[in-house]
């Protein structure tokens, strides 16, 4: 007899924190000549110092002290001032810090394919595999190959890790991604003074740390309440200004159509408000983002969210697979499916999932709940070719959901509809929604998936609900003998635990067309005619009698 399989801790589940910040972005429109040289000299300028800064500051490495950050600061102050220095240094430690989490990850990501490929290496040829484990590879040629494989992966493991205990990090100001495109310029369709462009555009350095107390939260680059928007110019360019006090005022005025009242407020109350001014390169068109910090909001009690039932949401590759439950974990009405096209540009993926989310979140307003279910997915370790082997289309898939965003814009959207988001497990969730949940929600008129069964499991999940419809019944003779039970009564109902009424009590009498009364309620009735459609007509055979 096979031992039972067993299954993985399930996590609880927990509502999700609230966003951290805010950032808002408007146009600046009708600048003239001489507002983009102007905005042009103290990019290239900054961001000349930025770079120069980043490099002495990765050069450090662990090593780095307070006393050799206000070193670096006082040399960039001689260049710009205070305010600026400030700004740069505060963005040369983001950079650091993000690069030294970056290096961790990738150190994850190459200890786990070491493993796995170990593993399969351990094996023999041709041994299958299971859904916890791979299993060996089909020939000694794929063998080979992956013990070169390995021997590539351990070494960059060494050194990756020789690195990471140095403090040295790998930073590229502009972006990697762009600086690998100057040597494939036919494949991005640019020419070299277009890339060109592009790069030294990335480079630049116009961003402001707010401060609260000062003139509309930020002196750097301040914006007045009607929109006027002044730069403080470094000490090289302060002959440029044209306007007391070594400030640049732009002839363009912004408004800020979203959030306007908000950023408004903290403008007036002399709130710190951080801005950045960057040049859209392909469109030839200014922007200014202005962001801000929100304090930490306490989230709404586990119990509280679940008091006006759920809507459980399924993510998948190409759409959101969404079912409305009541507080007892019973779907109610019809499934729904958002859908989304995650192909294209970056900003047409982030346009499809910010507009598939806002349908979600008004159709959950639409329902009356309050909460939102869904699964706290990370395919960090599920992506790599070492564990899913030529599965080379599934780990595309997986790849295409867009796990990170999706939770970021997801909570932060919610809470502006004030919606909480409960994150649960999503450890057989799919498997168990269609096991036990598609095939009883099939109708002639709806066709239920697999996704929409998951999206069920999801929410049961976070009402605290089992996924199972029924518990297991007794194992010494699977009968009512030791009573009924059922997970979809409340604690708080009477007799959910209590044994059925016997066939023969008077209470469960039925009377039947003729006003007889029939002692049991029988399955399947006396006359063909009145057979439901789904049932066929069994002639029993004639018993063989001597």
């Amino acid at each position: 007899m096979s031992e039972k399989k067993k299954l993985r801790t399930i996590d609880a589940p927990f509502v999700a924190l609230g966003p951290s910040g805010v950032a808002i972005r408007d146009r600046l429109k009708h600048l003239t000549p001489g507002d983009e040289k102007v905005l042009r000299l103290v990019g290239e300028h900054l961001g000349r110092l930025a770079s120069r800064d980043l490099a002495v500051r990765c050069a450090q490495g662990q090593e780095h002290s307070s006393e050799s950050w206000a070193v670096r600061k006082r040399d960039l102050t001689a260049e710009s001032s205070s305010r600026w220095a400030g700004s740069i240094t505060k963005a040369t430690h983001d950079q650091w810090a993000l690069s030294r989490r970056c290096q961790l990850a990738h150190i994850q990501s190459l200890e786990a394919g070491v493993r796995t490929l170990m593993h399969r290496l351990s094996q023999p040829l041709g041994e299958k595999g299971t859904k916890r484990a791979a299993g060996g590879y089909r020939s000694k040629s794929e063998w080979f190959q992956k013990t070169r494989r390995l021997a590539v992966l351990e070494h960059r493991l060494d050194v990756a890790r020789a690195e990471r205990e140095a403090g040295v990090v790998r930073v590229v100001r502009g972006g990697r991604k762009l600086l690998n495109t100057r040597n494939n310029l036919a494949a991005a369709k640019l020419t070299e003074p277009q890339w060109r462009e592009r790069w030294e555009a990335e480079r630049w350095f116009l961003s402001a740390d707010g401060e609260s107390g000062k003139r509309y939260g930020n002196d750097t680059i301040r914006v007045s309440p009607d929109g006027e928007v002044s730069v403080n110019l470094p000490a090289p360019l302060a002959h440029l200004a044209n306007a007391p006090r070594g400030r640049y005022v732009l002839a363009s005025k912004v408004a800020f159509p979203h959030r306007g009242a908000e950023w408004r407020d903290r403008v007036e109350g002399n709130r710190a408000v951080a801005y950045r001014i960057h040049l859209d390169v392909a469109r030839g068109r200014w922007y200014l983002t202005a962001s801000w910090q929100k304090p930490v909001v306490q989230t709404v009690p586990l119990e509280t969210a679940r008091a006006a039932g759920m809507v459980g949401v399924d993510t998948n590759a190409d759409h959101f697979a969404a079912y409305r439950l009541d507080v007892h974990g019973n779907p109610i009405g019809d499934p729904h499916q958002f859908f989304y096209d995650l192909s294209g540009s970056a900003g047409n993926r982030d346009a499809q999932v910010r507009h598939a989310i806002t349908q979600v979140l008004h159709w959950a307003k639409k329902c009356g709940a309050k909460a939102i279910a869904i699964e706290n997915l990370d395919f960090g370790a599920e992506k790599t070719r070492e564990k899913h082997g030529r599965r080379k289309k599934f780990r595309q898939l997986i790849s295409g959901i867009p796990t990170g965003k999706l939770r970021t814009r997801l909570v932060s959207m919610a809470a502006e509809q004030g919606l909480a988001i409960i994150a649960v497990d999503p450890a057989y969730t799919s498997m168990w929604g269609a096991e036990h949940w598609r095939k009883p929600l099939l109708t002639p008129r709806r066709k239920t998936s697999r996704h929409d069964a998951a999206g069920i499991a999801i929410g049961r999940r976070a009402l605290g609900h089992p996924i199972r419809r029924r518990t297991a019944p007794p194992h010494d003779d699977q009968s009512d003998r030791r009573g009924h039970r059922t997970v979809q009564a409340g604690p708080e109902t009477r007799g959910r635990e209590e044994t059925r009424h016997p066939a023969t009590d008077p209470s469960t009498k039925l009377e039947d067309r003729t006003g007889t009364t029939r002692t049991r309620a029988t399955r399947t009735p006396k006359t063909v005619r009145d057979v439901p459609a789904d049932q066929e007509w069994v002639q029993d055979s004639l018993l063989l009698t001597e």
